[in-house]
């Protein structure tokens, strides 16, 4: 198992009010409208979500049926790890349970139901490092996803950007029923990540479905993502002239080592 962050845990009474740092949400709204740009093509209508940590006791995730592009202050969900992160330690849990628990987790009582994928946005950022999570329904990578050749998707790399923006591979994860069950094969495929890499992951990619990107900014997030997209693209067109052609783990490990390659990560805010 992946160590994670254990939460604080303390008892708050009902009427106490966690404070959200204006520039955490702030940071929020703004990933999410630039995720939800319908020209980008990563997420439209409802569709993908996005989080970030506040304190070791609770995070903001995007509240259920919102849209990225229009995200609003009231949008934004503040959840309690504890519950959550519970949830992943236990079996046979039907749908109803698990509303339940995505309801109680929310510091304020009134606020909107969380994102059905809250629970692993709370197992992403109790993640050593982990400040932001984005999660899109990427057209050009679906395109991949869907397709037989999701797993090469994962494990190769086409060219440095994406090793710099990406990672040296990402974390691939069969199609499981979004909720919980995709929240306990995330859980175990970033662990089995962590072991093998002795680092986190950047991009998780979830077979007929989509992807997620985590991260230590805002900006590490959409860099990811957006490099990702391309990518898929890319991969696509090769793949359409009887490629694609990989780099090899040779040049993979050159240019993740490469001390140039980490002063852009630097900028690049990764």
């Amino acid at each position: 198992m992946v160590k994670v962050r254990k939460p604080v845990l303390t008892r708050a009474k009902a009427s106490v009010r966690f404070i959200v740092p204006v520039s955490k949400l702030q940071s929020l709204l703004d990933l999410s409208h630039r995720l939800g740009l319908e020209p980008r093509k990563l997420a439209m209508l409802g569709e993908g979500n996005t989080s970030v940590r506040l304190t070791e006791e609770t995070f903001l995730v995007k509240a259920s049926g919102t849209s990225l592009s229009t995200l609003r202050e009231e949008d934004a969900v503040e959840c309690r790890f504890a519950p959550l992160l519970d949830l992943l330690d236990q079996e046979g849990l039907d749908d109803k349970a698990v509303d339940e628990a995505l309801f109680a987790s929310r510091v304020d009582a009134k606020a909107k139901k969380p994102s059905v994928e809250a629970v692993f946005h709370a197992s992403l950022l109790a993640l050593p490092g982990i400040e932001f999570v984005g999660h899109v329904h990427s057209v050009t990578a679906n395109q991949i996803l869907c397709s037989p050749r999701a797993e090469d998707f994962a494990k190769y790399r086409l060219f440095p950007d994406e090793i710099v923006c990406c990672g040296p591979r990402s974390v691939f994860v069969p199609y499981v029923d979004p909720g919980l069950a995709l929240a306990k094969a995330i859980r175990d495929g970033v662990a089995e990540y962590v072991a093998a890499e002795d680092s986190n992951p950047r991009i998780i990619l979830l077979k007929n479905h989509g992807v997620i990107a985590i991260g230590n900014s805002d900006k590490a997030v959409e860099s990811a993502l957006l490099m990702c997209a391309k990518a898929a693209e890319i991969f696509v067109g090769a793949a359409a002239l009887g490629g694609p052609v990989f780099l090899t783990p040779e040049n993979v490990a050159r240019i993740g080592g490469r001390p140039d390659e980490h002063h852009r990560q630097k900028m690049l805010g990764i």
